[in-house]
């Protein structure tokens, strides 16, 4: 089982890096739907129906997983084939590369129309006001976000717990980005979703914040940066886990993150003063490249570390019996 386990993450992480996102039919998307649909008739301005949607949801998922790895325990061959298949459908890692890459093209250009445009395939953040930098710092802490969210963690997860935990772990992060944020509708329905994810990346966090320090010197970044800036500053942040890896990001590239930073409009329009995370100079293109080259980095390094995360794991359970 350790071995199909970590065959298959690795698998999965190359089939990431060399196909990107499934064009048609995204797992992740299908999952989206039906959580749109179960939210239509469980919603409710409460906490108790967001625990229950967010257990129901990701109750399913982890179960499925179960399901799937039950099926193939006699064959390794398949046991290997189901992980890969799973690691490639969570996984995030080149998706994120290919828009960090594209909006480091378009601020090297002076195109801020077009970084504007795309900024809303990175993160939630309501672009029409920033500037070039504005534009840089919202994707170099995006890029930082997402490479814990996207790549490591669900590796992590991978390693400890298999297709239950790559399908649960993807699940729990998917409801917090649909309803897991401090708007007027789900304050109260999607606490149990936020509040879910938060601890499901605890660990993962830590994980990439440490990674992304051992990797920095990958990229000519400063690792005693990396390191420094996230001890000192990480828990200023108000996500406690999101800090993590953008202050050691921040560390890394040597630049300044946090400030003002907005998000959505109208109603559900939110402004937050956040922490200033590093000592460095405002971000600009040539470090939304950096970032996502550091970005690859870790994710590739994560890989290697999940698959041997889980031969050591199944060896010892395998002394156990």
């Amino acid at each position: 089982m350790s071995a199909a386990r970590a065959i298959g993450l690795l698998l999965g992480v190359a089939a990431d890096a060399a196909l990107g996102d499934p064009r048609r039919g995204h797992p992740v998307a299908a999952f989206g739907r039906a959580a749109t649909a179960a939210e239509k008739v469980l919603y409710r301005d409460h906490k108790a129906p967001g625990v229950a949607y967010t257990a129901l949801l990701g109750g399913a998922a982890v179960l499925l997983g179960a399901v799937a790895e039950r099926v193939t325990r006699r064959s390794p061959v398949a046991q290997a084939a189901t992980t890969a298949v799973a690691t490639w459908a969570v996984l995030g890692g080149a998706s994120l590369a290919r828009e960090g890459t594209l909006m480091g093209r378009a601020l090297d250009a002076g195109r801020i129309d077009e970084a504007r445009a795309r900024l809303p395939h990175l993160c939630g953040r309501e672009p029409g006001t920033l500037d070039g930098p504005g534009l840089a710092r919202a994707t170099v802490e995006s890029v930082a976000e997402n490479t814990s969210d996207a790549v490591v963690a669900p590796l992590f997860w991978g390693a400890v717990a298999g297709v239950p935990g790559l399908l649960g772990y993807r699940a729990v992060n998917t409801l917090d980005a649909m309803v897991g944020h401090r708007s007027a509708r789900y304050r109260n329905f999607g606490w149990a979703s936020a509040r879910l994810d938060d601890l499901a990346n605890l660990a993962p966090a830590r994980a990439a914040a440490a990674l992304t320090a051992l990797c920095a010197p990958v990229v000519g970044g400063s690792a005693g940066g990396a390191w420094r800036t996230w001890r000192r500053d990480a828990s200023a942040h108000p996500s406690p886990n999101a800090g993590q890896v953008e202050a050691a990001f921040a560390g890394a590239l040597e630049v300044r993150l946090g400030g003002r930073t907005v998000y959505g409009r109208g109603p559900d329009r939110r402004v937050e003063e956040r922490p200033v995370l590093g000592d460095g100079r405002t971000p600009d293109a040539g470090h939304v490249t950096r970032a996502v080259e550091l970005s690859r980095v870790v994710g590739a390094v994560a890989g290697a570390a999940s698959a041997a995360t889980a031969l050591v794991l199944g060896a010892r359970r395998s002394r156990r019996r």
